[in-house]
């Protein structure tokens, strides 16, 4: 793939272990691929990034890297002394068939310590950093979730997404007066205030007991629509504990705003609060303001299947069409599209790579981008304007802070699209009205034409 629209899968384990409390993570392989995941969050983020590495060079590919991943263990504790410690794995260790849980096992069983160690198998090649994401919460859950009391702490398993966009979760599960463990939560853990003395393992993240007593929860909101059932941890809780399972969209956009609401109103036996239900009659005030430019929309949405998904359907109520988005290797995006006017035009590529967005892009007149910071491509090399959403944007500052989810969430995104429509319109509109309408004759002959006329 020349130019892939995803990262590789152990950078999205990285960003699901970093929203446990007191977490560090070792990548076990070449130190070159945890400084590129490093270098790669930190800009997102614009927040230092610790990553550890296990290093393996030559020797440690022919004889099997264990010596070096029980040595980064020994440091990472002794070092950053973290509550939980995360194992993700690269290309080159999965190539040389290192049995990173068995490792992992003995580890703990030498050393004789409690701490938990989550191992997930997340080679670069075997999928994208959206999948490595899914999976590494998946093994966290797994790993650590054990039978225990029922208690009143409803589950919500949140796909990667924005601190600005956790933090407004957790300001609508407070409106509805619930209790809750976000897995992961990385609110705080990678948005930090400005603090005079630097600390190694930044402070908030999903407790680690928290995650132990998942499995008594009333209830598990998962706001991922497209993953398989394999992969899903609210799936995993279902299935072994009994948890009952409400599966959403990510909360953009009026209809899956509504869904999200819909299960809070259901697992707490309470209505909405009145202000709530005003944040939503504004998003309709914002819908109906913005909907004579958007119209005219024509968009190529890519990132992160749960994130292309509500992007899009947020689209299609403003009016806007989707040209092209990528989808997921599962096929499970496009199922989900609705199948109507709106969607006719609708291409849904599997797994693509940036030439063959900006191909059908190109095919179907896009107008406006929205994704990522890797789709500026499509804006250097055809003049497609990119409204900048999800991970990374590694050339803007602030990514860390974008509202998008909820009413007012949504009314912010819709602004930066209309913006951003009218920005493009105007940029060249009355040399295009005065050349279209007001072109003067180009010779003399032409000049007593009009005369004469």
């Amino acid at each position: 793939m020349e130019n892939p629209c995803h990262m590789c899968m152990p950078m999205g384990g990285i960003l699901a272990l970093k929203g446990i409390e007191k977490s560090m993570v070792i990548v076990h392989g070449s130190q070159g691929c945890s400084t590129y995941m490093r270098r790669h969050i930190a800009e997102h983020f614009n927040e230092p990034v610790d990553v550890g590495s296990s290093s393996l060079n030559e020797k440690g590919t022919v004889y099997g890297g264990a010596a070096n991943l029980r040595t980064a263990l020994d440091n990472i504790r002794r070092v950053y002394q973290p509550k939980l410690v995360g194992v993700v794995t690269t290309c080159l260790a999965e190539t040389i068939g290192e049995d990173v849980a068995r490792i992992v096992k003995e580890y703990r069983q030498d050393n004789g310590i409690d701490m938990p160690i989550v191992a997930a198998s997340t080679p670069g090649y075997g999928g994208s950093h959206n999948e490595g994401y899914w999976l590494t919460v998946r093994r966290i859950v797994e790993t650590l979730a054990t039978t225990t009391e029922r208690h009143n702490k409803v589950n919500v398993i949140i796909p990667s997404m924005s601190p600005a966009d956790i933090r407004e979760l957790k300001r609508f599960l407070a409106a509805m007066g619930l209790d809750y463990t976000l897995c992961p939560d990385i609110s705080d853990t990678m948005d930090q205030p400005y603090l005079p003395v630097y600390s190694k393992v930044p402070a908030g993240g999903t407790p680690v007991a928290d995650l132990c007593r998942m499995s008594g929860a009333p209830a598990t909101i998962e706001l991922g629509v497209t993953i398989d059932g394999g992969v899903s941890p609210g799936k995993y809780l279902e299935d072994t504990f009994g948890v009952p399972l409400y599966r959403v969209p990510i909360p953009i956009g009026i209809e899956n705003t509504d869904a999200f609401m819909a299960a809070l109103e259901s697992i707490s036996g309470k209505k909405r609060p009145a202000a709530i239900e005003l944040e939503r009659g504004r998003l309709l005030d914002a819908m109906i303001d913005s909907h004579k430019y958007n119209f005219a929309g024509r968009a190529a949405i890519f990132g992160d299947p749960e994130l292309v998904y509500a992007v899009t359907q947020a689209c299609l109520e403003n009016g806007i069409r989707p040209i092209v988005v990528t989808g997921d290797k599962n096929g499970n995006l496009s199922r989900l599209l609705p199948d109507n006017e709106m969607t006719s035009e609708t291409i849904v590529l599997s797994d693509p790579d940036f030439n063959l967005v900006q191909e059908r892009a190109g095919t179907g007149a896009a107008n406006i981008a929205i994704g990522h910071s890797d789709g500026r491509f499509l804006t250097e090399r055809d003049g497609i304007p990119l409204v900048r959403l999800g991970f990374p944007i590694h050339d803007r500052v602030g990514g860390q802070r974008l509202l998008s989810v909820g009413y007012t969430g949504t009314a912010l995104f819709l602004d930066r699209i209309t913006n951003t429509l009218l920005e493009d319109k105007y940029r060249d509109y009355r040399k295009n009205m005065f050349n279209k309408y007001f072109q003067q004759p180009k010779n003399e002959r032409q000049r007593k034409g009009v005369a004469a006329l």
